[in-house]
């Protein structure tokens, strides 16, 4: 898939600078080798709802909300607080430093810190087991060298990343949930023109049976493949695009081949190689058609580790955006999604980036959550999973709805004012408006 927004964790420099920045931040986990403990945690919210699995949350990447002007920070982590969503942090690059530069030696002060943060801010701790150390890559033991980020470890350490792996989940035990490695990072095959998802599995397997000899009731998923498109023949394919066969291959072993997995897991964008087709609206369905397919392959609750409504640099006034978010999550909602976290855009020079979640803390006023932070809250509030999605009846077809007992979201999908019927009542929607509306009883 093409470059987002996102990516690893920069040069060398710009790591230990980090590393600096961190020691120093206001929420410096605890020393490297104790363990942290989540037991002082509490959520504002009541027991029956803090007891749900919101589906929804987001992933903390490079720049997050660990360090900046006081005032910011305490804005910004007061409006994640609010309502609880999933957070997911990798255990290398996007924040984090090196776990382990050299084999049995341990840095965990910066994951440290991001799982305190998840913790601080009551969100559902969820860890993505990558990246890996230099050294199981074939890399210089103590050396860190950011550029070879997206390097898989070699067959001979998968055993090590794996053991790696048990230490974090004991050093974080009110974790539950891991997902290994990201978008299968290093595991193409060039000679054979194919994912190499013989070794990723083997890995796999390796990382399951490491975690739920910690903890049984530990969590993993995989495999994590971009499903991007490609221009040969596709089994899963419409009007939206197609998936690349090789990707679609890859999951089919996985699913066959790996032992005892809780949940899949993929990553993609609705935006097809002629980009959004037929439209913005309509390429949304390529979400849904994916969660079909997997149905249809396994029983598995499906995750979406990073989901994409939008192209880079799109441009979109902010309202046509929450419309076409909020459209993707109904995709998401409507074919049982078992979790979908977005991808965080903070940039560190950037006041607020397309689709941030909130202002550059670094700033004095800043740390303001954005439309787009309270867009995934009220989804992760009102869809927890299971919860039964009741018809609406809505007019004109430009409107889309979604539903539960108590609530309904609506969208116009139109830049223009729109006269809509909503269960039988008349309401006037702005251009692009996303509402949410409570149903009587």
């Amino acid at each position: 898939m093409r470059v987002r927004f996102r990516r690893w964790a920069g040069t060398a420099a710009c790591a230990a600078i980090l590393g600096l920045i961190l020691i120093a931040c206001s929420l410096g986990g605890g020393a490297s080798g104790q363990a942290v403990s989540g037991a002082e945690v509490t959520a504002t919210e009541d027991a029956a709802t803090a007891s749900t699995w919101p589906v929804f949350g987001f992933t903390h990447t490079q720049y997050t909300v660990d360090y900046g002007q006081r005032q910011a920070l305490r804005t910004a982590r007061n409006a994640i607080a609010e309502k609880r969503v999933l957070q997911n942090q990798h255990i290398m690059g996007f924040g984090a430093l090196n776990p382990e530069p050299r084999p049995g030696e341990y840095d965990f002060a910066s994951l440290d810190a991001r799982i305190d943060l998840i913790r601080k801010t009551h969100g559902i701790p969820v860890i993505t087991l990558c990246c890996a150390p230099d050294w199981m890559k074939g890399g210089t033991p103590g050396r860190t060298d950011w550029n070879h980020i997206e390097v898989a470890p070699l067959p001979e350490h998968y055993q090590d990343f794996a053991d790696l792996a048990a230490r974090i989940a004991r050093r974080y035990p009110d974790v539950t949930h891991f997902i290994v490695w990201n978008e299968l990072k290093g595991f193409f095959d060039e000679d054979k023109h194919r994912w190499n998802y013989e070794g990723y599995t083997d890995m796999y397997n390796r990382v399951h049976q490491a975690l739920k000899a910690v903890n049984p009731k530990i969590e993993v998923g995989g495999p994590y493949p971009a499903l991007g498109g490609f221009d040969a023949p596709s089994e899963l394919h419409g009007d939206w695009g197609n998936v690349d066969q090789r990707v679609l291959d890859a999951l089919k072993y996985w699913i066959k081949h790996n032992k005892g997995a809780d949940f899949i897991v993929v990553d993609g964008t609705s935006e097809s190689d002629k980009g959004m087709v037929p439209d913005e609206f309509g390429a949304l369905k390529k979400f849904s058609a994916v969660n079909a397919w997997l149905h249809r392959h396994t029983n598995l609750p499906i995750w979406w580790a990073e989901w994409y409504a939008e192209p880079a640099r799109s441009g979109w006034p902010e309202n046509k955006r929450l419309a076409v978010h909020a459209a993707a999550m109904m995709e998401f909602a409507r074919s049982r999604t078992a979790a979908a976290l977005y991808w965080s855009r903070q940039e560190e020079r950037q006041e607020c980036p397309e689709g941030c979640l909130w202002t550059n803390p670094r700033e004095a006023d800043g740390g303001r959550p954005s439309a787009m932070l309270r867009l995934i809250q009220e989804f992760a509030r009102s869809f927890p999973r299971g919860t039964p999605i009741v018809p609406v009846d809505v007019s004109p077809a430009s409107v889309r709805a979604l539903g539960q007992a108590d609530r309904i979201v609506v969208v116009n999908t139109q830049n223009e004012s729109v006269k809509a019927t909503i269960d039988r009542k008349a309401v006037d929607l702005a251009p692009y408006e996303v509402r949410w509306i409570s149903r009587g009883r």
